[in-house]
């Protein structure tokens, strides 16, 4: 039996899903904006930078990412001709690839930051109170652990 959402639950489905969108659309337009870098490639260059030794495995950095293999992979390539990134043998799998966060990588990634937090802060939560931050990461957990137990893959597996 389908457990259909009230005119309340929809109305919060909704809202959800518009506000979500608009976020991300608006931080990676601003990021894109001032820096010339696209969100997921951001995302990979965060990841890379707090792994140990700025390097993890493809599938690993896919994961950590919530990318499939195929589009990280293509963000990788992209991120390797701009000399941000590149690919090693994985010294414990030589069918395994590690991608390697570069100097470059990593300067553009301190000079993109500054920008890419302002815009976090000033979408997310500067609108907020504290009580709503708080209750804004409480609910993120839940929800994150929920999905994480339902077979959603955990956004960092550290």
């Amino acid at each position: 039996m389908t457990r259909w959402l009230n005119v309340g639950e929809q109305a919060v489905w909704r809202v959800f899903l518009e506000s979500h969108q608009m976020f991300f659309d608006q931080i990676g337009r601003e990021l894109q904006q001032e820096s010339g870098m696209p969100h997921t490639y951001y995302e990979v260059l965060v990841r890379l930078s707090e792994a140990p030794g700025r390097r993890l495995r493809m599938s690993e950095l896919a994961d950590r990412s919530q990318s499939s293999r195929s589009r990280l992979s293509h963000a990788v390539s992209r991120l390797e001709e701009s000399g941000w990134v590149r690919r090693e043998a994985c010294p414990s799998d030589a069918r395994g690839a590690e991608a390697v966060l570069t100097d470059e990588g990593f300067a553009a990634l301190e000079a993109a930051a500054p920008g890419h937090v302002e815009s976090v802060r000033r979408h997310l939560f500067d609108p907020l109170s504290p009580e709503q931050v708080r209750q804004l990461g409480e609910i993120s957990r839940v929800l994150s652990d929920h999905l994480r137990a339902a077979g959603g893959t955990p956004h960092d597996c550290s």
